[in-house]
């Protein structure tokens, strides 16, 4: 039975007796249905394996070369590094993974994090659903279910998906059309095994079209993949916070970028960045997302300065 995200807030043990409390979500931030969370703000500090782009034996299923052999990463050394540095979790970029990983490589993963301590709560795929209808959309489908299938034999309970891109929706409203029904059925095969699909705010998306995208899907596991670097406007900050209230997932970015033609990179402002999370009353998991160059000497710095914001 399908049911709507509004009817399964409405009739959620939580949200009921949070409701009737008296308490009411923060009245500066806006966005659709909200996540109800009762209590007060949470945030599990993780890390992407993103970060480590450079340093992986395969990217996309493809083999590559670590930018610095001495220091070639895998999935297991990535999950020593966030054991190392604090982390409560780790993101496995799906990107990453060997070719043939399978069911017993996964279980070898999920084993290794559980003796280190370190939850693994995401995944992330890079698929594009701004397409029009045909083989290629299908394929991209196909694909992001077999993604689903992996965060939850990998015992995760969010993917990163993507939309689209701006360029693709600028074709017609019916690329975006075709989005909000490919995430319909990727968000009912989620639903079946307990995993939420967190849309990102990628590829020069707005958060007026990411909003309806989100509201328009109208499934309760769909939410955002709240990006702190990818709104390239001149209110980035202000675009955080419209989006902050049906987020399921953060990753920050260290810097941040002006809008076109010139995409200047400036710092981000972590503390800024933390208030907008506390006031949404945000509980999950906060993910470094480490871009720039000199990943190793650069990250555990990066991670003291974001859980000092998040825990200030």
């Amino acid at each position: 039975m399908k049911v709507s995200r509004r009817a399964f807030l409405q009739k959620s043990t939580l949200a009921s007796a949070f409701l009737a409390g008296g308490a009411s979500l923060p009245v500066s931030l806006s966005g659709g249905e909200a996540f109800i969370r009762p209590g007060k703000p949470r945030f599990k500090l993780s890390l992407a394996a993103y970060s480590f782009r450079k340093q992986f034996s395969w990217f996309k299923g493809n083999p590559q070369s670590p930018e610095d052999a001495s220091k070639a990463m895998d999935m297991f050394k990535f999950i020593d590094f966030c054991a190392d540095h604090n982390c409560d979790g780790a993101e496995l970029t799906s990107y990453f993974f060997p070719v043939d990983a399978d069911l017993a490589y996964y279980n070898q993963l999920k084993h290794h994090a559980y003796v280190r301590g370190v939850t693994i709560h995401g995944t992330a795929i890079g698929n594009d659903f701004s397409l029009p209808k045909g083989i290629k959309l299908d394929y991209q489908i196909e694909a992001a279910k077999a993604g689903l299938d992996q965060a939850a034999a990998l015992g995760a309970g969010h993917v990163r998906f993507f939309a689209g891109t701006g360029r693709g929706f600028s074709q017609g409203r019916d690329r975006i059309e075709n989005a909000i029904e490919s995430l319909k059925v990727c968000c009912d095969y989620a639903g079946e095994r307990g995993v939420f699909v967190g849309v990102e705010n990628h590829g020069d998306i707005t958060p007026d079209l990411l909003l309806e995208i989100i509201e328009k899907v109208d499934s309760p596991w769909i939410g955002i993949n709240l990006d702190t670097g990818n709104f390239f406007s001149e209110t980035p900050y202000i675009d955080l916070e419209r989006c902050a209230l049906q987020t399921v997932n953060v990753q920050v970015k260290v810097n941040m970028q002006t809008p076109a033609p010139e995409r200047k990179r400036y710092p981000a402002d972590f503390d800024r960045i933390a208030d907008i999370l506390k006031r949404a009353n945000y509980q999950g998991y906060v993910v470094l997302e480490f871009e720039e160059e000199h990943a190793f000497k650069e990250i555990p710095s990066y991670l003291k300065k974001l859980d000092s914001a998040l825990n200030s």
